[in-house]
């Protein structure tokens, strides 16, 4: 697996349809995510191999996802690019 990089394509902001999930996947291969009013609810590292994500909590917590036509599909959720 790679980390991303600032030129990586999905490095950016990802949001649930609601906007009630953010996903801000950094260009340091970290991520923040928020919930609702909740900022900053989730914090680690992640990396990137081709479509395939991979989620490292800062608490220990470890999830994955896929890329599928420019839509991130992730724990049962499904976010999408925040233009």
């Amino acid at each position: 697996m790679t980390t991303a990089t600032p030129s990586h394509p999905y490095v950016g902001m990802w949001v649930t349809a609601d906007g009630r999930i953010r996903h801000q996947l950094l260009p340091n291969g970290r991520y923040d995510e928020a919930r609702g009013r909740r900022e900053s609810a989730y914090q680690g590292r992640y990396e990137v191999s081709g479509d395939h994500i991979e989620y490292w909590d800062d608490t220990g917590f470890t999830a994955d996802g896929d890329f599928v036509d420019g839509v991130l599909y992730h724990a049962g959720m499904v976010l999408y690019r925040n233009q």
